[in-house]
């Protein structure tokens, strides 16, 4: 019996740096879930891993027995060189009109592939396994992990206008012809984000998929990666962006600058109202003292806000009366939700103290921030 005509070749890249003990495994998984009628070429590109990960790949090769419709090529670099650009250096080397991204460690499961090759084969030109759609989610996740992974996502749909829930997935597969004519620069560790910002307007799907942390191996994920994607969204967002054109991203931050602004201002004042008190009436209870000083400094930042960062000039007593007493009211709910998260966080999540105060202040302050946006001066949240 006659074997069955492969259709297309796809190429699964793998970007590896000691990846020992995962990498044969997920060359013998990629193996026996691609559709037979597929012709299926993995491509390893090492970062010149210490633990031997290429040489280990290449040793494989040696003693594997050919397959007709699966290779598997060895790539090795001579530096850890970034992630984004092992994947296009593996695209570069591909035989396939279809590429496939994927993680070695199993965290991206690898019978997922052929669901994306179905997608891509009628319903559009790139397929992103999405956590964060019906059906999608993470397992085996510190919530520090959960926390980061969902401010990158907030960052890249916001500055960067991408309409995928997942943008920062590291499992997709795409028609290699929506690279045509497009040049990648590939900072940071998430070439998706750069491919989906600069193949504007091709058609898109996102399949949900359980991603589950390695349980072998040490997670890349450091401070240089995390500083490598700030730079990349901010080079994109320069890139993409109208000339002459403000956008709505921008006018967010420069108002939320000046109230954080405000806001250490009024900290000084505080201070300066409630030490002052006390040194010229010394009979003064320091409590009576400290309220004077918080409804001085409120009252200040209600006064320096309305006029500064929301450009509100209008003082007539029917319009300021309902604006400050809104803005009391949404800075005493901030130090609530400041309190109740700090002790959420210490005692129910035991997360140190200093970490968890610095996240709760955050987190106040944002939500003290657009609700004086929205409810007290009357502004769309994101402009």
């Amino acid at each position: 019996m006659m074997a069955e005509k492969s259709v297309h070749t796809v190429s699964v890249i793998l970007p590896t740096y000691n990846e020992s003990q995962n990498i044969i495994n997920i060359l013998k998984k990629i193996q026996e879930i691609v559709p037979k009628n597929i012709s299926a070429q993995a491509i390893v590109v090492d970062d010149n891993s210490p633990d031997g990960t290429g040489k280990l790949v290449e040793d494989y090769l040696k003693n594997v027995k050919e397959y007709a419709n699966y290779t598997i090529d060895v790539i090795h670099r001579k530096a850890k060189s970034g992630l984004g650009t092992a994947i296009l250096n593996g695209i570069k080397e591909a035989k396939g009109d279809t590429i496939v991204v994927m993680d070695c460690d199993f965290s991206h499961p690898p019978q997922i592939i052929p669901k994306m090759l179905e997608a891509l084969k009628s319903q559009c030109d790139l397929v992103v396994a999405s956590r964060y759609i019906n059906g999608g989610k993470t397992e085996n996740w510190p919530i520090k992990r959960k926390l980061l992974s969902k401010f990158a996502t907030k960052v890249a749909k916001n500055f960067l206008n991408i309409d995928a829930k997942d943008p920062m997935s590291g499992f997709f597969a795409f028609k290699r012809n929506i690279l045509d004519g497009k040049k990648f620069d590939a900072i940071g560790y998430k070439l998706l984000l750069e491919i989906l910002v600069k193949t504007k307007g091709v058609s898109i799907k996102e399949i949900p998929y359980t991603f589950t942390d390695r349980e072998i191996g040490k997670s890349k994920l450091d401070l240089k990666i995390m500083f490598d994607y700030v730079k990349s969204v901010w080079k994109l967002y320069k890139s993409t962006k109208p000339v002459g054109e403000k956008r709505a991203s921008v006018k967010f931050l420069s108002k939320a600058a000046r109230f954080y602004s405000v806001g250490a201002s009024g900290l000084a004042i505080n201070y300066l109202v409630s030490l002052f008190s006390i040194s010229s009436n010394p009979e003064l209870w320091y409590i009576h003292a400290n309220v004077l000083g918080i409804l001085t400094s409120m009252s200040s930042n209600f006064i320096l806000n309305k006029i500064w960062t929301f450009n509100d000039r209008e003082f007539s007593p029917k319009k300021t009366l309902p604006q400050y007493l809104k803005f009391l009211t949404f800075s005493s709910l901030g130090a609530l939700i400041q309190l109740a998260m700090i002790y959420l966080l210490v005692d129910n999540y035991n997360i140190e103290y200093a970490p968890a105060l610095i996240g709760s202040v955050s987190i106040a302050a944002i939500g003290n921030f657009i609700l004086n946006k929205k409810w007290t001066f009357k502004e769309k949240v994101w402009s």
